[in-house]
This record gives structure tokens, sequence and C-alpha cells, in this order.
């Protein structure tokens, strides 16, 4: 357990890179926000999570729950998803869109740099 990162996992870094490629500055890990966000975009009052598909109970196919320990598993990564659920909500309570990128969906990575465009483009209305 010990050996898990909380930050600057491979997933997180690719997306940083794609967003960094596609001119899109950013901050990482404001402490100061619900969560933690991975990338911050104050200028577009906008963050980016990116969160593992273990960790997070996405429920992607290439996600099976542990068998052994299950009494420790099941509760532990079930706080997990109320404690991204709360976090999500409270940024969005004071103003900020919030994008989450699963780590199944980096394997596509043209299709990242589209919902990153789409998700930080200036909103038409």
């Amino acid at each position: 357990m010990s050996a898990i990162r909380s930050s600057d996992t491979k997933p997180e870094l690719l997306v940083r890179k794609l967003a960094h490629r596609c001119g899109y500055r950013f901050r990482l890990h404001r402490k100061d926000l619900p969560g933690k966000p991975d990338l911050v975009f104050p200028s577009r009052k906008a963050v980016i999570l990116v969160h593992g598909c273990f960790w997070h109970m996405h429920g992607c196919p290439s996600v099976r729950a542990p068998k052994s320990n299950a009494d420790y598993w099941r509760p532990k990564l079930e706080r997990n998803q109320r404690r991204d659920a709360e976090n999500i909500s409270a940024l969005q309570s004071q103003g900020w869109k919030v994008l989450t990128i699963w780590e199944c969906e980096t394997s596509d990575l043209p299709a990242i740099e589209r919902t990153i465009r789409d998700f930080l483009s200036p909103s038409k209305s």
C-alpha cells in the first residue's frame, strides 16, 4: 500500500502532458480546493480529476472487486466513491466546472484531447 501514489500517476501524467501540449496552462493539486483536484485551470474556473478505475470504482470491465479481504476493501472503496461525490458537489457549488477522466480512457489519447478541448473551450451561450 505504501507504493500507491496519490499524485503523479501514469494516467495523470498522460493527461497533464496532453493538456500542456494543447496549450492549456494549469496548477496541480491545489490544497485550497475540495479533494485537491489533479489539474486546476484557474482562469477558466475548471478542474480535471484523473481517477484510477480500481480506487474510485469505475465499474469498467478491466476492474474486479477484490475477492480476498472483501470486508476491508468494500467499505474502503465505497468511502472513496462517497468522498469523490462530495468533493465534486463542493467544487460545483463553488462555481467550478468539473471533468473526470478515468484511467481506462487514457488509452484513447485523441478522444481525451477532444474531451479536454470541448471542456475548456469558452461556452457559446
